[in-house]
């Protein structure tokens, strides 16, 4: 489901989902790779498909502890039936001679002639040994088939599929112990901003911690990226300049915060058209209106270069809605389209002017249906409501927000993978 799109949206400002868009228009994706042992390769980005070596299953076996049967011996033995065979994983089995049945465990294969398997609570052994069944019993019950799941040669992952958990166990269910993958994405992080110190440092007046670079530094690695740090940058043309070439230089993607704004400190978007070249400045969202995209020049085709804003809030948003699937498509992912749900607002709130606001929200479930409720201030530096919240709330440009109205919710879950 794309955005709601923002009529009267402030000039100049791109719609989020045109944004988006245009990003992964420009997204060119990695070619080199390399191989990986599958129990180091968590997170990595195939870069070719995986097709089966093995059918699955490899044979028919039971789905559940029980007994394999001929269904017509039930007709015909009403006396019971001898049991005559333990069956547990693992084994190769005789095939099943007519009027008896095999004690069989779940997984282990089904011996030739059986064409069921009775679970174990549904039957009963006599004092003679035999077993009886209890209740109707069908042809094929409880069997899982050969290939039924998928046959030799099946495309099991794609190129661009990353590699979680499921993924690398379906692998390792193959034999498979190394695969290739795209080698990391190399991103340059680079803070402006003359009242920014690392924490740890004296704080004096005036200044601030330099929180966006932990944080994307995080998200970064989350994703599976070299992060290249280097470090604050001071707000000068010059300083900029020389970090932005060591970036480009360095680095597969850069991303600057701070100073893309349009004050006489804001010095990214002149400074990346002497370098380079400006793609789009302006985004109808809030936080995070001065998103900035443009390219370094440089070796084959230049580097690109997206500019976050400088209040922590707006850099969180922007990356999650704009630069992660950016950064997913130059890993040769494939990126999902925003995920949104309606949910009823649990609050008032005045109408965002000309942009698209994304509240802080939490899901209140105490009544039948979900409520959002804000998830405490929504100033672009107040962190704290970011890390309270279970997503945001999507209000469209220039539209109070009315208490029991629904609006479009986006889940910050789908951010994390």
């Amino acid at each position: 489901m794309s955005c709601v799109s923002c009529a009267t949206s402030i000039p100049g400002l791109l719609d989020i989902e045109e944004a988006r868009q245009r990003l992964l228009a420009s997204a060119r994706s990695l070619t080199a790779s390399e191989t990986c042992r599958l129990d180091v390769a968590s997170g990595r980005i195939l870069a070719s498909p995986i097709h089966a070596r093995l059918a699955m299953p490899g044979t028919d076996n039971s789905a559940m502890d029980g007994y394999a049967l001929r269904l017509v011996d039930l007709d015909t033995h009403s006396d019971g039936l001898p049991v005559i065979q333990r069956i547990p994983a693992g084994c190769a089995p005789p095939p099943l001679p007519e009027g008896s049945c095999a004690r069989i465990f779940t997984g282990a294969p089904i011996p030739a002639g059986a064409d069921c398997v009775v679970p174990q609570e549904c039957c009963h052994i006599d004092d003679q040994g035999r077993m009886h069944v209890q209740g109707e019993v069908l042809a094929g019950a409880n069997i899982r088939r050969h290939g039924e799941e998928y046959l030799e040669g099946t495309t099991l992952l794609s190129t661009g599929q990353r590699l979680d958990a499921p993924a690398l166990g379906l692998l390792a269910s193959q034999g498979i112990v190394e695969v290739e993958v795209f080698v990391r994405l190399k991103v340059a992080l680079v803070s402006t901003g003359n009242e920014l110190v690392e924490p740890g440092a004296h704080l004096a007046a005036g200044q601030l911690y330099n929180s966006n670079r932990i944080m994307l530094g995080a998200l970064l690695q989350q994703q599976g990226c070299t992060v290249v740090d280097l470090g604050i940058v001071a707000d000068t043309p010059a300083a900029l300049r020389g970090a932005l070439c060591q970036a480009r230089d360095s680095a597969d993607v850069v991303i600057c915060t701070g100073g893309v704004s349009v004050g006489e400190e804001d010095h990214t978007r002149p400074v990346l058209t002497e370098l380079g070249e400006l793609i789009f400045h302006g985004v109808a969202m809030k936080p995070g209106k001065p998103f900035t995209f443009g390219r370094l020049h440089g070796a084959d085709g230049g580097v690109p270069l997206l500019g976050m804003p400088g209040n922590p809030v707006a850099s969180l948003v922007t990356w999650q809605l704009l630069g992660q699937p950016f950064v997913q498509a130059c890993q040769g992912r494939y990126p999902r389209p925003l995920q949104q749900f309606s949910v009823k607002a649990g609050f008032r709130h005045r109408a965002p002017h000309g942009r698209h606001e994304l509240l802080r929200v939490v899901l209140d479930h105490a009544e039948l249906e979900p409520v959002a409720r804000l998830a405490g201030g929504q100033g672009s530096a107040m962190l704290s409501a970011a890390c309270q919240a279970n997503g945001y709330l999507m209000i469209p440009c220039d539209m109070p927000v009315m208490e029991g109205n629904d609006y479009a919710f986006l889940p910050v879950t789908q951010f994390a993978i």
